[in-house]
């Protein structure tokens, strides 16, 4: 029997690959999109004197070529110049990357530990471009990371980019508005299968699981040909009410409990959310004060976004009304955010955050939530997590409210 070097049989494998597997599959968005979206990033890189742009981030990358990674511990990554995009991704992705993608492809495979950093430089050694400046993504890139393509691109300075990114990501287009207001749609669909689920014994995990599916079901009626995936719940009761971002656990709903409703569909990479104070059975006098000043703060805050309106100012008359009943140490977050590419592991436009600290001016194209909480602690009067949350678009004269989920306790007391 002949003995095989297996060293050598590695070593002649194929450090990139070519994965043109099938044919292009129809994006989320148009190909003028794609275009203007790039055309947005190639603008920041002609500010900045940059010869590329290496995105490596979720939202970074599924933003300008509509790829949504999963990493699973590798890296991905896109390339754009002034004349291509390129996504560089793993070997075990096989053809779906190039297919689900806007713009060319380049596959990295395992067989030697930097062939990922090897497929960038490739990316962009096939343009003829040796890099003097290249766009980098700060905010979302592990220092090792950043340290590796600094020796992969040798003598080139690495720029940020992605506070310049995220401001052009704050203004959405007509195609990402009609994508948020689907997301709106289903998230009120989600909320009214969770409603009619709520009954006394049944567990939080179980309701959780009712909405998901109500939604995953008409995301898939509503985007056929696209991936599935991500769309979740949060439904909290009782003491579980005292966080915004706490997972359903197997707590059985009683008699007399608050209840937090949170849908969350993801519609292609593209957040939406509804969030309810429900209660099961009649709530108590201070339960049902403090309900009642929450949504008083969230009735003002509908009114107050709009055109020109300032983040800062915002929060601030929004906080004279908390600070009125004697609540403000109680709020937990900010008053709201940008919605778009964003889930609960990446994506954030932190320069569109309804808070103190921020002094963006809302403009037409802009989304945002209005979503007020306050936190009263176990052991005291009306104890536990009080919030509402609707989505807007800012538009030229005012904004529109795409949340129809009723909100407050004419609509939201569960009797049963």
């Amino acid at each position: 029997m002949t003995s095989i070097d297996t060293r050598n049989a590695v070593a002649d494998l194929e450090r990139l690959k070519t994965l043109h597997n099938g044919t292009k599959q129809a994006l989320t968005f148009s190909e003028a999109e794609f275009e203007r979206r790039l055309a947005g990033l190639r603008e920041i890189m002609t500010a900045q004197d940059l010869d590329a742009v290496i995105l490596t981030s979720y939202h970074g990358i599924k933003y300008y070529s509509d790829f949504l990674y999963t990493t699973f511990g590798r890296q991905y990554a896109l390339v754009v110049t002034q004349g291509q995009s390129i996504t560089v991704t793993a070997n075990i992705d096989a053809g779906m990357p190039w297919r689900t993608s806007y713009g060319d492809n380049i596959v990295y495979t395992d067989w030697r530990r930097d062939n990922f950093y090897f497929g960038l430089q490739e990316a962009l050694n096939r343009q003829g471009i040796k890099a003097r400046r290249i766009g980098m993504e700060d905010d979302a890139l592990p220092t090792l990371s950043r340290q590796n393509l600094q020796v992969a691109f040798e003598g080139a300075e690495l720029v940020d980019v992605s506070q310049a990114a995220m401001r052009q990501r704050m203004i959405k287009s007509a195609e990402e508005i009609e994508v948020i207001k689907h997301g709106a749609r289903i998230g009120d669909l989600g909320g009214e299968a969770i409603r009619a689920a709520i009954r006394e014994g049944i567990t939080e995990y179980e309701v959780a699981l009712i909405g998901t599916e109500a939604m995953v079901h008409e995301i898939a009626k509503t985007f056929p040909g696209r991936e599935v995936r991500d769309t979740w719940v949060w439904f909290q009761s009782g003491i579980n009410t005292d966080g915004a971002h706490n997972w359903a656990t197997t707590r059985k709903l009683q008699q007399g409990d608050i209840l937090s409703l949170n849908c969350f569909p993801m519609t292609s990479g593209y957040y939406t959310a509804l969030e309810r104070t429900l209660f099961l059975g009649q709530p108590d006098e201070r339960s049902l004060e403090l309900w009642n000043v929450n949504v008083e703060v969230h009735r003002r805050g509908l009114e107050l976004i709009k055109p020109g309106a300032v983040c800062k100012d915002i929060a601030a008359e929004l906080n004279e009304i908390y600070i009125g009943h004697g609540l403000l140490p109680n709020r937990t977050f900010g008053y709201g955010h940008s919605f778009g590419v964003l889930s609960h592991y990446y994506g954030r436009e932190a320069g569109l955050e309804l808070r103190e600290d921020i002094d963006t001016v809302l403009e037409p194209g802009m989304v945002v939530s209005m979503e007020p909480m306050i936190t009263v602690l176990d052991g005291a009067p009306g104890a536990g997590g009080y919030r509402e949350h609707d989505i807007l678009v800012v538009g030229e004269d005012g904004a529109e409210n795409i949340t129809k989920f009723p909100f407050g306790p004419e609509h939201n007391i569960i009797e049963g």
